[in-house]
């Protein structure tokens, strides 16, 4: 896992890395009965995350499925997957027929939502974050299931508290939050009424070269723009880490729902992190707002002790991120919006 490139020269050397399977994984794949199925495949995370899949059952030399299932607006996303042996099905998971119609795979992975644009089109979000999942809990009752959630469910908390571990009561800021907060209570629902084993991952901003807190600091000092620094720390994970830790959190399902923060153990400071890309390329870097005293934080020690520590430290993904805005490659286009303190998306 350790043997990544200095820096990655293209999206080929970053996809290899981000779905690059670790020991620990393939020992799980081959204990994992039954086949594998990724709903909404095609954002941010779910197509590394199935090709990460597949290349563990293939290095633990053993058969199983991978499907994936999206709506695919980008036919790329498509190809990309079924090129890398991952079966596809495209369809609206709002139709309940279409739920209906799809197979009954015993090992799921949740990673449909809506987060951006939530202002303005708060109905979609709801039906999206928290009416899908009480589809999917009925469809889906007798797998096991890894859902996606957020650590925006939890409230601001002081910078030295060491952020919220998933003991806390969540108190959501905003309709975004709220309604990750009602998806989360339609899969525990689903888990206590049919006895489904659930794992709820609380995420706190994963990143890779074309998105994510890094590159939206390092695409200001870039281009010379100010950062606003008011939400001053957050938690980053590599996308990469993320991926191998969300997988073997399936085996972490139990009902009633289980929850765990995923997410790096270090805070990242937003003006340490941008001084450091400005002297990495060379640029004068403008701060505005002052920090305040809280900032939408996770706790991560119970990952740890399950899962592990993560292989790619802060540092390392500073100095990617900075070579790749540096040379112009491409993005994502989807700015995280982390300064965002009134959780307005």
């Amino acid at each position: 896992m350790n043997d990544y490139p200095e820096y990655f020269s293209n999206e080929e050397e970053l996809e290899e890395a981000l779905s690059r399977p670790s020991k620990e994984l393939v020992k799980m794949i081959q204990r994992l009965d039954g086949d594998i199925i990724f709903l909404g495949v095609a954002g941010k995370m779910g197509v590394s995350m199935a090709r990460m899949a597949k290349r563990a059952i293939k290095e633990a030399k053993i058969n199983k499925r991978v499907i994936g299932v999206s709506r695919f607006s980008s036919q790329e996303h498509r190809t990309f997957l079924e090129e890398s042996g991952i079966e596809t099905i495209k369809g609206d998971m709002l139709d309940m027929e279409f739920i209906k119609n799809l197979p009954n795979v015993k090992n799921v992975f949740y990673l449909a939502g809506n987060k951006f644009g939530t202002e303005g089109n708060e109905p979609f979000t709801w039906a999206m974050n928290s009416y899908l999942p009480g589809l999917i809990m009925e469809k889906f009752k007798n797998s096991r299931i890894v859902a996606f959630s957020t650590g925006c469910v939890y409230p601001l908390v002081k910078i030295n508290s060491g952020g919220s571990k998933e003991s806390d009561k969540p108190d959501p800021i905003g309709e975004y939050a709220q309604s990750c907060l009602g998806r989360e209570r339609l899969f525990e629902y689903g888990s206590v009424k049919n006895n489904t084993p659930v794992t709820i991952i609380r995420l706190n901003y994963a990143v890779e070269m074309r998105y994510g807190v890094l590159v939206d600091i390092a695409s200001k000092v870039h281009k010379n723009e100010s950062i606003d620094v008011t939400m001053g720390y957050a938690n980053i994970i590599w996308q990469g880490d993320a991926n191998d830790m969300i997988l073997r959190s399936i085996m972490l399902s139990s009902s009633p729902a289980f929850h765990i923060n995923v997410s790096g153990s270090e805070q990242i400071s937003v003006a340490y992190v941008a001084r450091t890309i400005g002297k990495l390329l060379d640029k004068k870097v403008k701060l505005k707002g002052a920090e305040t005293d809280t900032a939408l934080l996770v706790n991560v020690s119970k990952c740890e002790h399950l899962l592990g520590t993560t292989h790619v430290k802060p540092n390392k993904i500073v100095a990617w991120t900075a070579n790749w805005i540096e040379n112009n490659m491409p993005l994502l286009g989807k700015a995280t919006h982390f300064e965002v303190r009134d959780g307005k998306y």
